[in-house]
C-alpha cells in the first residue's frame, strides 16, 4: 500500500516576486491552469495509492484546504508549528501513518515541481516499490540533460532490482565539476522525492537520529483536530532538530538505492527554471501576461498587471507584480534568494506579504492608500462568512460592485446590492456575509489613525482563526 505524502512547506523565494511567504510557489499557477499542489495531486491518479497526507505550515492552512478541495481529492491536512526541514515533517507522516497498524509504503512528493511526463513517473514508482518493501530507502535520481550547478547529484553504485545502490551524495558542483559528472554518466539530479516504507524509516531515525524521533512522537502524541486540520504538538514539534532528509538519514544509511526518472523533471527552482519548464517562441522567449517583445531574444517576461514592453535586450527576467518588479539577466537567477535575504534584512515587507491576500472566505487586495486611508478590493466566495468583529483605530466604507452582501452593524442585519453603499463606524461590531451564489465583489474604503490587519477584535469567527490571520 502507497501513502502519498505531500511536502508543501516550502517558501520559493527564488522565485520572488512571484512567491511570498504569504503565498509561496506551490501554490502559485505557474506553468498550468492547477498550482504546482494540484498538480502534485493529479499526478498521483495513476497510482494504486491511499488518499494523501498535506504536510504544511500551519500560516498557510487555508490555501492548502482550499486547493485540496478545488482538486476534487480527499486528503489528510497536517499542520506544522514551524517549518524544520523534511526529516521531521517525514517522521510524523510515518508515525500517523502507523497509527491505523498499517505499514506503508510513503510515497514522499514536495508539492512544488513539476513533470511533463507522468507515465514515466508512475513507471519509476513501479521500480521503486519492490526496493521498497525490501528495506531499502529509495531516492528518485532524475537524469540529467545539462550541467546543472544548482541541484545535487547522486552516484548509482551496484545495480539492484530496478535501480541501484547509492555510491554517494554529491553536494552542488561548480560549473566544470557538472559538466564532468555529466560526462561520467553515472550520476544523477537529486529530485528531493522518495518512496520508503514508514517503519524502515522509523528504524534509521531511531539509530541515527534518537532525538528527532522522540520529539516527532511527542508531536504525534500531542496533535489536535482543528477544524478539518490536524495540528502537530507545537512544543514537541519546535524542539526537533532542523534537518534534510538527505543530511538526517539518507548519507549516514547503507540500505540507500536510487531509481532513475526520465520524466521531464524540473524543480522551478529559479525563474531559469521555470523559462525551461515552458516553450518559448522562435526568438526563444517566454511571455506570460501582457508582454510586447521587441529585438528580444531569449528572455522570460510575466507581466501580473500592466503592459511590459522590452526593446533590443537578450536573456533577461523580467517579473511585474502590482507591487514590485524585479529585472535580472538570466545567468543571475540563482541570485534571486540572496536579493530576497537583503530585502529582508532591509525591512521590506514585499518579500513577505503578498498583493493578493487570501482568506478562508475569501480573498482582498490593496487598491491604494496613503496618510490616513487606503482602498482594497475584496472578493467572498459564495456562502463565505466573515468574523464577527470591531475595529479600534478605522472606520469603513464598503461600497458592493457585484453580487449581494448581506451586512450586520451593531443590532442591525441587512442586505446591501450592486451600487449600493453602507458605513462602519469606528468600535462598531459588524460582520459581512455572501448569501448569494456568486462571488461578491466591493471595494472598501478603511480611514483612520491606523489602518493594519492586527487591528482585529473578533467575537465570533467560524474559521477559529487569530486577529491578523
Amino acid at each position: 500500500m502507497i501513502q502519498p505524502v505531500i511536502l508543501s512547506g516550502g517558501s520559493g523565494t527564488r522565485l520572488w516576486p512571484l512567491s511570498r511567504e504569504q503565498m509561496p510557489k506551490q501554490f502559485l499557477r505557474l506553468t498550468s491552469s492547477q498550482s504546482l499542489l494540484q498538480q502534485t495531486l493529479t499526478r498521483l491518479s495513476g497510482l494504486d495509492a491511499q488518499p494523501p497526507m498535506l504536510m504544511g505550515h500551519h500560516a498557510h492552512r487555508f490555501l492548502m484546504a482550499e486547493q485540496l478541495r478545488e482538486s476534487g481529492l480527499p486528503g489528510t491536512l497536517v499542520l506544522e508549528p514551524e517549518g524544520r526541514n523534511t526529516a521531521p515533517a517525514i517522521a510524523c507522516a510515518a508515525l500517523l501513518a502507523r497509527q491505523t497498524g498499517e505499514d506503508p509504503l510513503l510515497l514522499v512528493l514536495p508539492a512544488d515541481h513539476v513533470i511533463g511526463n507522468v507515465a514515466a513517473f508512475t513507471h519509476s514508482v513501479a521500480c521503486a516499490e519492490p526496493l521498497a518493501a525490501q528495506g531499502y530507502l529509495v531516492t528518485f535520481g532524475v537524469v540529467p540533460t545539462y550541467p546543472e550547478t544548482g541541484y545535487g547529484y547522486i552516484a548509482c553504485g551496484s545495480p539492484v532490482g530496478g535501480g541501484h545502490q547509492v555510491s554517494s551524495f554529491i553536494e552542488k558542483p561548480s560549473v566544470e565539476r557538472a559538466q564532468h559528472l555529466l560526462e561520467a554518466g553515472n550520476t544523477l539530479w537529486n529530485s528531493g522525492m522518495f518512496l520508503l516504507q514508514a517503519s524502515t524509516y522509523l528504524s534509521q531515525l531511531e539509530r541515527l537520529q534518537p532525538a528527532m524521533l522522540a520529539a516527532c512522537q511527542q508531536a504525534v502524541n500531542d496533535a489536535h483536530r482543528d477544524l478539518d486540520f490536524l495540528r502537530l504538538g507545537e512544543d514537541a514539534f519546535c524542539s526537533s532538530p532542523a534537518e534534510s532528509i538527505d543530511y538526517a538519514v539518507m548519507e549516514h544509511c547503507d540500505r540507500a538505492a536510487v531509481v532513475p526518472l526520465d520524466a521531464q523533471w524540473s524543480d522551478i527552482g529559479s525563474f531559469d527554471a521555470l523559462w525551461a519548464a515552458q516553450t518559448p517562441d522562435k526568438a526563444g522567449n517566454v511571455v506570460n501576461g501582457d508582454g510586447i517583445l521587441t529585438n528580444t531574444q531569449r528572455s522570460l517576461v510575466i507581466a501580473k498587471h500592466r503592459l511590459v514592453a522590452t526593446l533590443g535586450v537578450e536573456d533577461l527576467i523580467v517579473v511585474e507584480t502590482s507591487d514590485s518588479v524585479l529585472v535580472a539577466h538570466r545567468d543571475q537567477a540563482q541570485q534571486v534568494k540572496q536579493l530576497v535575504a537583503s530585502l529582508t534584512q532591509a525591512g521590506r515587507r514585499e518579500p513577505h506579504a503578498a498583493p493578493l491576500v487570501h482568506r478562508p472566505w475569501g480573498s482582498f487586495q490593496a487598491m491604494d492608500s496613503g496618510e490616513r486611508y487606503q482602498v482594497k478590493h475584496i472578493t467572498v466566495k459564495p456562502g463565505g462568512r466573515l468574523s464577527l468583529q470591531r475595529h479600534h483605530h478605522r472606520a469603513e466604507h464598503w461600497v458592493v460592485v457585484s453580487g449581494t452582501a448581506q451586512v450586520t452593524v451593531d443590532e442591525r442585519t441587512f442586505l446591501v446590492s450592486e451600487n449600493q453603499s453602507t458605513y462602519i463606524p469606528i468600535g462598531a461590531l459588524h460582520r459581512l456575509e455572501n448569501p448569494g451564489k456568486i462571488p461578491l465583489e466591493l471595494i472598501e474604503v478603511q480611514s483612520g489613525s491606523y489602518l493594519g490587519e492586527d487591528d482585529i477584535e473578533r467575537l465570533d469567527d467560524v474559521y477559529a482563526r487569530h486577529s491578523d490571520e
